[in-house]
């Protein structure tokens, strides 16, 4: 979900101005995904590179993601939604511990559409905890294969995402979902986060429906 902060600076208005506006078009995005019957959706909301923003930006993003958990969950609950972190809860306040637990409890029996809220998230940190898990459990290297290590993600028992989107023009992973999304179709959208509605998720939708997928083979 890129673009936030340039599009707050393009209507001459503060940073956080545009993650809230962000925040506000999550539910555009999550109602579509109810609409056409995705099961799954994956929001990298603050990597664990996120952290090296200016100390102001990352104090008022972590007051937005409280304020936001607190104000949307009971809305996501009414509408179905499961709410899972994927993350580590390391240097994350406690007031943001809180309201993710309190957030993914309420919900935990909701089937409509699991949401991922990856907070506090890497790709790259996700595989060393994985592989750090794995030889604490005692497993032998001639037992490590890629199911193993799958099933020590934070995405342990889901399926692996079809389509990942990346808005503002940016056309990288930049840490997302690193292992899982080897073998995903790809949808780079010039339009920042804020502005990306329901039409422009349904021409990514309809895209990813005109391709081949071969996943390396013929």
């Amino acid at each position: 979900m890129d673009g936030n902060g340039r599009w707050a600076q393009n209507r001459h208005l503060p940073r956080l101005a545009g993650h809230r506006a962000g925040v506000r078009n999550m539910h555009r995005i999550v109602r579509a995904c109810v609409d056409v019957g995705i099961p799954l959706l994956t929001l990298y909301a603050f990597s664990t590179e996120n952290w090296g923003r200016p100390t102001e930006e990352v104090e008022g993003l972590m007051e937005i993601f409280a304020d936001a958990s607190e104000r949307e969950t009971r809305n996501l609950h009414r509408n179905g939604v499961r709410i899972t972190h994927i993350g580590s809860m390391e240097n994350v306040p406690i007031a943001q511990q809180r309201a993710i637990m309190k957030a993914v409890d309420l919900t935990k029996h909701n089937n409509r559409l699991q949401m991922n809220v990856a907070f506090n998230y890497g790709g790259r940190a996700e595989v060393v905890r994985a592989v750090r898990n794995i030889i604490a459990e005692g497993v032998s290297p001639d037992e490590v294969d890629e199911e193993t290590i799958s099933s020590h993600l934070y995405t342990a028992g889901m399926s692996d995402p079809d389509l990942v989107i990346r808005t503002a023009g940016e056309m990288r992973l930049s840490n997302f979902l690193i292992w899982q999304a080897s073998y995903s179709e790809y949808y780079f959208s010039s339009k920042m986060w804020p502005d990306f509605g329901e039409q422009d998720f349904r021409a990514a939708l309809e895209a990813y429906a005109s391709r081949r997928r071969k996943f390396g083979r013929l």
